[in-house]
């Protein structure tokens, strides 16, 4: 999925500017990194606030419009977020190209919890122990999520590991890379059928 964004760039900065800038529905933002120097730039603070809600915006390459000019491909690095306010306080982007590596912390989605044997014939439950990994790898082969199959989680077999997910091309789990090799679901609570 492609998002696209408009941004205006800024020249007042400081906690006085930002914060007239959200008075005024206006978000500040960051933008870095490539060969080019930071750029200070305003959002609006509604849309945005409705993209951030989109699971797939925070590893989805970004087109950033700034001042109408050519778009640049960004990441999202880091949104703050007001303690208690339905209210972004900031927004930092990465520029990223096809040889920018980058490590980013990618969602899991489980799929067949339900039809597995240890859940539909041996009464056992499914409990998530991560939601989300840190992955490595170029920017533009950065998964949207990661899937995790809990079909063949039964008796004898409860637990699924990060080794055991099958990763896209390219793509590194950072924990294995460091050597611990994480339970990512279990199942719990299933027993085994009694022989007839």
């Amino acid at each position: 999925m492609t998002f696209e964004i408009q941004a205006q760039s800024r020249a007042a900065q400081g906690t006085g500017a930002s914060r007239r800038l959200r008075k005024t529905g206006q978000l500040p933002a960051i933008v870095y990194g490539g060969n080019k120097e930071p750029l200070v730039i305003t959002l609006d603070h509604n849309s945005m606030y409705y993209t951030l809600q989109d699971e797939a915006f925070h590893t989805a390459l970004v087109k950033l419009v700034v001042d109408g000019a050519a778009a640049e491909q960004v990441l999202l690095r880091a949104v703050q977020y007001h303690p208690f306010k339905q209210q972004i306080l900031h927004i930092d982007f990465q520029r990223v190209d096809d040889n920018t590596k980058v490590e980013l912390k990618v969602p899991l989605h489980f799929t067949n919890a339900d039809s597995g044997l240890g859940v539909k014939l041996q009464g056992g439950s499914i409990s998530h122990i991560l939601n989300e990994v840190l992955v490595r790898c170029v920017a533009t082969k950065l998964p949207e999520f990661i899937e995790v199959d809990l079909g063949n989680l039964a008796v004898g077999n409860t637990s699924v590991h990060l080794s055991d997910i099958k990763l896209p091309e390219g793509v590194e789990i950072m924990s294995l890379v460091r050597g611990g090799d994480l339970a990512v679901a279990m199942l719990v609570g299933a027993k085994a059928a009694a022989a007839e």
